[in-house]
């Protein structure tokens, strides 16, 4: 009976709109406790949601704040524990040489540094939990797959793959270690694929290969891609592969 009560903790960043927002939206509907860590806070209220609003692009702060939260917590009163990566930003679309150094510090610290400074706290405030801990970096194929006009997106999510292979290792070694999935989503309509469409071609060459694919009604809707991420974090074999595709699922 009272492991019936028990709930599951997720934590979830860039949660306020997109993919982000789809996924706290379906957390909370079949019953996770969500905390949110975002620029903004989302567009709804449940009173099983805690929304910090946050700047990743400083991430120690947020990940300081974040351990001290875990260890607060009563891991007695949890079914399982799960960090998800989401967050991520991408610098003008132009060659590299062409972009300014703070628009490309910024990806990079919204995109690698505070994923890889929120899961060293996660990983350090959860390792005595009895509970199954679950770690999901939401990557990208352009991390496996260089794009020019984009080399500092590409470099993150490439970062955040080897990371997660890395973490893998790590875990494995340990008792209850967390299982972790560095993860791409498929082609989400959201608003980073409006700046994609938006780019000035001479500068960012792709932007007709996504101008097509939204025109082809090739793009997932945040809520279907939401879903999928969730199904995957739920699958018996997660943490397997620690370098994934949902798509090939």
């Amino acid at each position: 009976m009272l492991e019936a009560m028990k709930t599951s903790l997720t934590l979830v960043t860039g949660g306020s709109r997109g993919l982000g927002l789809a996924l706290v939206q379906q957390l909370l509907e079949r019953g996770d406790r969500v905390l949110t860590l975002a620029r903004r806070a989302p567009p709804l209220e449940h009173p099983a949601l805690i929304a910090w609003t946050v700047d990743l692009a400083d991430p120690a702060p947020a990940a300081r704040r974040l351990s001290a939260w875990l260890d607060a917590q009563d891991p007695g009163v949890l079914a399982s524990v799960t960090l998800v990566n989401n967050a991520g930003v991408i610098s003008e679309l132009a060659p590299l040489g062409e972009v300014g150094a703070a628009d490309l510090s910024n990806a990079l610290r919204v995109g690698l540094e505070a994923p890889m400074l929120l899961a060293s706290a996660f990983l350090r405030s959860t390792a005595a939990w009895n509970v199954p801990r679950k770690l999901l970096f939401v990557s990208s194929g352009l991390g496996r797959r260089a794009m020019a006009g984009s080399a500092s997106y590409c470099a993150a999510k490439a970062g955040m793959d080897h990371l997660a292979r890395a973490i893998a290792l790590e875990e494995a070694a340990r008792p209850n270690g967390a299982r972790v999935v560095s993860l791409a989503p498929g082609v989400i309509d959201t608003d980073m694929q409006v700046q994609l469409r938006s780019a000035d071609p001479a500068r960012f060459t792709d932007r007709g290969r996504f101008v097509g694919l939204h025109e082809g009604g090739m793009l997932d809707s945040p809520e279907t891609a939401a879903a999928k991420l969730l199904r995957y974090l739920e699958r018996a074999d997660f943490g397997q592969q620690p370098v994934a595709d949902v798509r090939d699922a």
